[in-house]
């Protein structure tokens, strides 16, 4: 078992925020467990709560277990696949999945999937995230490029940095969204208390999050149908954007309303639209995804309620 020593040169700080600045190839994730399990100390004695204020002198010392070695092993899930050739795939994640191995999921996920049914995945994204260019939420539905070899890999990961990869998004926001369209422009971090949630930050925080929206439809005073187009992408960039602006989108556990008007298993969030550049070829792609069947529902009911004509929704 390895060990590691930290002194504190400043005063008034978490330890799990401590330890995150010592240990940058660490998560978040994986410090709070390693305090959890009694596998830190400060001044010798063993120290279970993340908050801990640390002063300065103080001396932390961190347990770290060896990290137990396992492979990620092809699963027979269906996955609807959109489009694939010899660079990259695109397919259609369903709600509840997620993406890659870690935090304790090391099966049924989209990487299990994936290795099944293509015949390589690019090894970029490591044994855990094999062909992983970028994520989507567990319970958010849509589409996902995936590469097959690293050439393909490099490509498409630098388009989605270049913001030449367009991704846009189907949202239905809880209330009534004043404006018909604007840009979000904020910083992005982890929330200062909910460690497990992101949140807009002061400048200087965070990271820089932009994202497009646009009215759809209004239903009444109590729910709004948006595109949004994400020029960044950082993590649950556009539920946090949403929560921003006043109007979560309905059905979010994590950043909605306690009580929910709709009944849905998770926020109803669809990426129905992906454009990219093919990493050979140079053509110019784009890819569609309908609304998942729950999400499609929801919104009929709501056009019958309300007296919304179907075919303005989605095109």
């Amino acid at each position: 078992m390895e060990k590691a020593l930290f002194v504190a040169e400043e005063p008034c700080k978490r330890l799990d925020v401590f330890l995150n600045e010592q240990m940058e190839d660490f998560t978040r994730s994986r410090i709070k467990k390693l305090i959890e399990d009694g596998q830190v100390s400060v001044g010798g004695k063993t120290v279970k709560k993340a908050g801990l204020e640390i002063r300065i002198g103080d001396e932390v010392t961190v347990e770290i277990p060896e990290v137990a070695e396992y492979s990620v092993q092809p699963e027979n899930i269906p996955i609807e696949i959109v489009y694939e050739d010899g660079d990259f795939a695109v397919v259609n994640k369903p709600q509840g999945m997620t993406v890659h191995v870690g935090n304790g999921t090391v099966s049924g996920t989209l990487v299990n999937a994936l290795l099944y049914a293509l015949d390589r995945l690019s090894g970029i994204g490591g044994v855990l995230r094999p062909g992983i260019v970028h994520r989507i939420d567990k319970d958010t539905t849509g589409l996902l490029v995936v590469a097959k070899n690293d050439k393909a890999h490099v490509s498409l990961a630098s388009q989605i940095a270049q913001k030449t990869c367009k991704r846009s998004y189907y949202a239905l926001l809880e209330g009534n969204l004043k404006t018909d369209s604007g840009r979000v422009v904020t910083e992005i971090g982890r929330h200062p208390t909910e460690r497990l949630k992101m949140a807009v930050v002061p400048d200087g925080k965070g990271k820089i999050a932009i994202t497009d929206y646009e009215v759809i439809a209004r239903f009444g005073s109590d729910f709004t149908l948006c595109k949004f187009d994400l020029q960044t992408g950082r993590t649950h960039q556009i539920r946090v954007h949403a929560k921003h602006l006043g109007h979560p989108v309905a059905c979010d556990p994590v950043y909605g309303y306690k009580k929910q008007k709709l009944k849905a298993n998770g926020q109803l969030l669809h990426a129905y639209r992906l454009e990219l550049t093919h990493p050979t070829t140079g053509e110019r792609m784009e890819f569609y995804a309908p609304l998942p069947e729950v999400f499609s529902e929801i919104l009929q009911k709501l056009c019958k309620q309300y007296g919304v004509e179907e075919q303005t929704l989605v095109k």
